[in-house]
């Protein structure tokens, strides 16, 4: 590192303390806002001293998922859960949301300690507080625990993939939204280092960080990686380092399978040997840091721009929950099917936003999961009745055009 680097990095240490701009975090801080996000206690040891808050709406999709969602620098769990739209998406889709906070006590700047040994080692710190709730969850609200599932911005992206190579045994699948590798820092100058993507590392380097996090030798959680292209906070080579640390760890090759536009934002795709997508990049063409909104593929707007939350022209918490495979459920119109006694019991269940309501009367649920939920306020009206027809004699008919053109006498 250069003279210059090195006054840089001295004169960044003294304000920061974790992960991002976080001079720029502290100006966009906002007042507190109404939340359906309640908090619980007593979840477990609690070793990386973490709020839990979760969500939980009135009907849950079977079997039953989770979504955890891990905030950025500077945020609280209610407020990126306003902005990404996550509890709007819970209860369109019925799955339950988990969304893990970080104290002030903890970090300043409340950044998630991605880059702190201590705090990304399985069964150590912040990674086994986070691990602890997603027990209880599974625990006292039946979730299926080969549907859990985990996403984060920036800080909170860095710590999803330290939670997908410590705990691989628990996620099916993670997304990642301006984050970092697992494992390429242990200090905060190896962090900075890191986010201005000074420093590349072999596939195979970065595939060995993750296999040496546990003793994991089962199916790999699939990845979702999301980066901007004009993003001066954590640099975009970094999505590039992720994906190639997860394509080495599912033994992909570099070259994508399939390469298309999203909502006008390039992506790419690689699949297992049965056809199941286990890694894809989307690339936010302009983008500086922060989570990519837009109107979904249902015709929604989930989230609400604000700081690190950008119009982009593309809903990146709806892509994302397909991916996780939570957006072909269509909740059921009978009252007995429409609510569950564990939801009832939660104070969420009750806390639901009105800003996006849906109608009480919805279509029956079908198989094809490639339809989107539609909504309608009341039955349609009954056609009207059409007068009876009397049989028409086809054979008949056809004898009489043919004798009438001269083609039968």
């Amino acid at each position: 590192m250069s003279l210059a680097e090195n006054v840089d990095y001295l004169r960044r240490l003294s304000k920061l303390n974790g992960f991002n701009n976080l001079e720029t975090y502290a100006r966009n801080l906002r007042p507190a806002v109404h939340s359906p996000l309640v908090e619980v206690t007593g979840f477990g040891s609690n070793p990386g001293d973490l709020r839990m808050l979760m969500f939980l709406p009135g009907s849950l999709q079977e079997p039953r998922a989770l979504v955890v969602v891990l905030h950025g620098c500077g945020q609280s769990a209610a407020h990126y859960d306003l902005g990404a739209g996550w509890s709007t998406l819970a209860k369109h889709f019925g799955f339950a949301l988990l969304m893990p906070e970080q104290q002030v006590g903890n970090n300043a700047n409340r950044c998630f300690n991605w880059f702190i040994p201590d705090d990304i080692a399985r069964d150590r710190g912040e990674a086994c507080s986070i691990q602890q709730m997603i027990r209880h969850m599974i625990d006292d609200y039946r979730i299926d625990p080969r549907r859990v599932f985990i996403t984060g911005l920036s800080a909170g992206g860095a710590m999803t993939t330290v939670m997908l190579a410590t705990y691989p045994e628990v996620f099916a699948a993670g997304a990642v939204i301006a984050g970092l590798p697992f494992g390429v820092a242990s200090n905060v100058r190896e962090a900075l280092t890191g986010m201005r993507g000074l420093r590349t590392r072999a596939a195979g380097d970065l595939g060995d960080l993750v296999r040496k996090a546990s003793q994991h030798r089962g199916k790999w959680p699939r990845i979702s990686v999301w980066h901007g292209t004009a993003d001066r906070t954590v640099d975009a080579a970094n999505a590039d380092e992720i994906v190639k640390q997860w394509l080495d760890v599912h033994r992909m090759p570099a070259k994508p399978m399939s390469e298309g536009m999203v909502d006008g934002h390039p992506r790419q795709i690689w699949w297992d040997g049965e056809g199941e997508t286990v890694v894809e990049s989307y690339t936010i063409t302009d983008m500086a840091h922060g989570t990519p909104l837009g109107i979904a593929d249902n015709d929604k707007h989930y989230g609400i721009e604000g700081a690190f939350l950008i119009e982009a022209g593309i809903s990146s918490s709806y892509h994302i929950a397909e991916f996780f495979g939570l957006t072909g459920w269509i909740r059921q119109k009978s009252a007995r099917t429409r609510r569950n006694p564990a939801a009832e019991d939660s104070p969420s269940a009750r806390l639901i936003p009105t800003v996006s309501p849906i109608p009480e009367q919805v279509p029956a649920p079908t198989p094809d999961a490639t339809l989107r939920p539609t909504a309608t306020l009341k039955p349609p009206p009954a056609p009207p009745r059409m007068p009876r027809r009397h049989a028409i004699n086809v054979g008949a008919a056809i004898t009489r055009v043919l004798t009438a053109a001269g083609l039968r006498k």
